[in-house]
């Protein structure tokens, strides 16, 4: 649980390796056709480039000096159409990199977006959602960027750096052994920082999602901050994130610019050796019938500095890649985390059910070892209604996600008509069940999206009669946009009891066999709760329904009351029966009737 703070690091658990950067492959192969089309492009973009020295050296070396002007004309002309065509080919293998790239970036928020979605609740328990958000924003863009572009420009570049191998080679061997002496020295540079290198991107990738965390949280909570006065010291937490998160880019970026003055150097010293060979060492080479061949030179110091070109966007490709593997582990680490709740091989789904429920034996941990149920055994009829109360954190809530099946049992089994759910599709058991949460979360939208959300098929009559069935139609009517209203995401303008109002029309729409109420009323006054309470009656007859209640004035009508303790179930009954044994029920009972007297005779005082 510790993993769920904005200021831990996610320790990466497997490191990165070859077969995972393969992995990746697979959102490229799809657009096989694009990558070729601009591996094809880029190569013929470069083999023009290479030409133009060669057209060089031919007008310096034969044309000028046998004054062939219609010629030099000629090869000018072609010169310059050479360059205009590099021009246009570059711009079109751009376009089809865009498109390329946009797709793979669509394709991979999909995989991760999907498999987020069938992950149980303990993974959003568990970490910041700040941190998952980086991985379906950030991160990916950064590996598309790579699986498009920084592929194909690393192909690329080694082709450049054999076809200007072979054109150097057709100049002069003596002068490419000089210009290649230079590469040892650059490969020893690379060798020696690439394990600080992607230590340093880790770990600004460690940082970066720490910050977005951060943010993330404070934009949820922005309205406590002010109430609290919290601005200045927020303030100062996340600047110190930012500088942890400055400190590590810094880092990064010194170590990877240490490439392009390292390479440059390099190139500048080959280039001051071909000119000493030229002169010193391979002077016979360059000297044809008393005359030297400047334009060969030329072409070779040409080709040097086009030879060094490469190995820089080979650097940086190299920079790209380590970033690329963090990001990749990170986006690896959601695509593998395990679902933890699913269907089994061999599920089926739940025939149409009448509502009958039997926990045996029912243990459930969120933590090993530390049991929030301990061996619960219940049964329910079909219509039956029960209430769950007790202290909190007593189990009550967890019992209702068991039946949903947001988390899978640790021990023992629940059925439903004699079903095990842990056989069961979850599509189907869920289709069954209606769930209002204590955490009412309205979406942005129209009201009647919120109503709507869980069956999509339903008219707006039906939607309105939900609506008026939990008294929400009233307050909706007198908006200004009545049901067109539009909403804010998780319900900004409305009051909580409006939102719990629309998320309780939302659950009765889907006319669920077994209604589940976990805290529904906590929001809503006690004149609005009346209604309520008049208003699902009807709804709840005949329908299985597990009402979670603090407020004991809700369920006191429910067939059965069950007062959850330290994860048992310590009595259980009619609101009669269990104030009749003068138990833990009916200290609850009173201690609430009490402070409710004591409310009273203080208005009437005032």
């Amino acid at each position: 649980m510790a993993r769920n703070k904005f200021n831990i690091d996610e320790e990466l658990e497997v490191p990165f390796n070859w077969s995972q950067f393969k992995r990746s492959l697979v959102y490229i192969k799809k657009y096989k056709k694009n990558i070729i089309l601009m591996f094809t492009f880029s190569v013929l973009a470069s083999l023009l480039a290479l030409v133009t020295p060669k057209i060089q050296a031919y007008v310096i070396d034969e044309l000028i000096p046998s004054n062939l002007k219609n010629l030099i004309i000629v090869l000018g002309v072609s010169y310059f159409a050479v360059s205009v065509a590099i021009v246009f080919i570059n711009r079109l293998r751009a376009k089809i990199s865009v498109r390329t790239g946009q797709a793979i970036i669509t394709d991979m928020r999909t995989d991760v977006f999907s498999h987020l979605q069938k992950l149980s609740f303990d993974y959003y328990d568990s970490r910041p959602h700040g941190k998952i958000l980086t991985r379906v924003i950030n991160y990916v863009n950064n590996v598309s960027d790579f699986l498009t572009n920084g592929m194909v420009n690393a192909v690329l570049q080694i082709i450049n750096l054999l076809l200007i191998l072979g054109f150097m080679l057709s100049v002069s061997v003596k002068m490419t052994l000089v210009v290649l002496a230079g590469l040892p020295f650059f490969f020893l540079y690379v060798r020696i920082t690439k394990p600080r290198q992607r230590r340093f991107r880790q770990l600004r990738a460690n940082k970066q999602s720490n910050t977005t965390a951060y943010l993330a949280e404070n934009i949820n909570g922005e309205k406590v901050t002010q109430a609290f006065v919290r601005e200045e010291m927020n303030e100062g937490i996340f600047n110190g994130l930012l500088e942890e998160t400055k400190k590590y880019s810094l880092r990064a970026a010194y170590l990877a610019h240490g490439m392009w003055p390292i390479s440059t150097i390099l190139s500048r010293l080959v280039r001051m050796a071909i000119y000493v060979a030229a002169i010193y060492l391979f002077r016979e080479d360059f000297i044809i019938e008393g005359v030297v061949q400047i334009g060969a030179i030329s072409a070779i110091v040409a080709y040097s500095n086009r030879f060094w070109g490469p190995i820089q966007q080979l650097g940086n490709i190299y920079n790209q890649l380590l970033d690329t593997s963090a990001y990749l582990e990170r986006i690896f680490q959601v695509l593998d985390e395990p679902v933890t709740v699913d269907d089994k091989e061999g599920a089926y789904p739940l025939p149409e059910i009448k509502g009958a429920v039997s926990f045996e034996d029912v243990t459930f941990e969120y933590e090993k070892n530390l049991p929030v149920l301990k061996n619960v055994s219940f049964d329910v009829k079909p219509g039956e209604s029960i209430a769950l109360v007790g202290p909190t954190g007593a189990g009550k809530s967890t019992i209702v996600n068991l039946l949903s099946r947001f988390y899978d049992v640790t021990k023992g089994r629940i059925t439903i008509d004699g079903h095990d759910l842990s056989q069961v599709t979850i599509e189907s058991l869920r289709r069954q069940t209606g769930v209002m949460l204590q955490d009412t979360f309205i979406f942005s939208g129209t009201i009647m999206d919120n109503i709507r959300y869980g069956r999509l098929d339903a008219t707006d009559e039906e939607c309105i009669a939900a609506a008026k069935a939990v008294h929400a139609h009233d307050f909706i009517r007198n908006m200004e946009d009545g049901y067109q209203t539009k909403t804010n995401e998780r319900g900004a303008g409305l009051s909580a009891g409006q939102r719990q109002l629309i998320s309780f029309a939302r659950t009765l729409l889907s006319d669920p066999r077994i209604l589940i109420l976990d805290e529904a009323t906590s929001s809503i006054d006690t004149n609005t709760e009346r209604l309520v309470q008049e208003g699902i009656a009807a709804l709840l007859k005949n329908r299985t329904s597990f009402i979670v209640a603090h407020r004991l004035s809700t369920i006191q009508n429910c067939d059965r009351i069950m007062y959850i303790s330290a994860g048992r179930i310590a009595e259980s009954g009619s609101h009669e029966e269990l104030l009749e044994k003068k138990g833990l029920y009916y200290e609850l009972y009173m201690s609430q009737r009490r402070a409710f007297l004591r409310e009273s005779t203080e208005e009437r005082s005032v």
